[in-house]
């Protein structure tokens, strides 16, 4: 990784503050000095950075300036490529504070009792998100419910389809470490502890089943 490297982003519309810091997250940039003239552009940078799991500290040197200091983790610069850019543009609101809903499944089985009987109705509660209005702003897989990302789980064309219509689908990276899945994740993103917290504080309506 590169020793540091400083970003003057000053006078840049959104999202070009957010790509430049990809791009040289993406180069190996260990340390990033970003330089910013508008809160809107600091928040973004922030919240970018924090969703693919490094270090960020914000300074506010004056009224209109900002200074991020983004620390980089090793082997997370990958999880940048599902970027969307739309989503740090300045005049749209952080998808959070839309008040949107969020589905957060914990396990691969759904209530207590018969194990295949659950993971049947697991399969089938996420094939029926679809059909329930609002479609969610996300759904957030952790510990055994990243199963149903996998290729054993039938609910992955559901998924995709849902993820084709905006849905941000967020799959515990640690959780698929954990149960040796990574190599067998078929839809979604490896996210981390920080995005999951993020959508689910910033959510009007979060939803998960028992």
């Amino acid at each position: 990784m590169e020793e540091s490297k400083k970003l003057d982003c000053r006078g840049l519309p959104c999202p070009q503050p957010v790509l430049q810091v990809k791009d040289a997250l993406e180069q190996g940039a260990g340390h990033l000095e970003v330089l910013v003239d508008n809160e809107a552009s600091s928040k973004n940078v922030q919240r970018f950075a924090g969703r693919m799991g490094h270090v960020v500290q914000v300074e506010q040197v004056a009224a209109d300036y900002y200074r991020l200091n983004i620390t980089a983790q090793e082997g997370r610069a990958e999880n940048g490529a599902h970027l969307r850019a739309e989503e740090y543009r300045c005049n749209v609101p952080d998808p959070g504070e839309q008040g949107g809903l969020v589905y957060v499944i914990s396990a691969d089985t759904m209530g207590r009792g018969n194990a295949e009987l659950g993971w049947a109705l697991m399969q089938t509660y996420v094939q029926t998100i679809i059909q329930v209005e609002p479609l969610p702003q996300a759904i957030i897989f952790y510990n055994s419910g990243v199963k149903l990302v996998t290729a054993e789980s039938g609910a992955l064309e559901a998924l995709r389809v849902l993820q084709s219509k905006g849905v941000e689908i967020l799959v515990c990276g640690t959780c698929l470490d954990f149960y040796q899945l990574k190599s067998a994740m078929q839809v979604g993103h490896i996210s981390n502890m920080f995005a999951i917290m993020d959508t689910t504080v910033r959510a009007a309506k979060v939803v998960s089943p028992l």
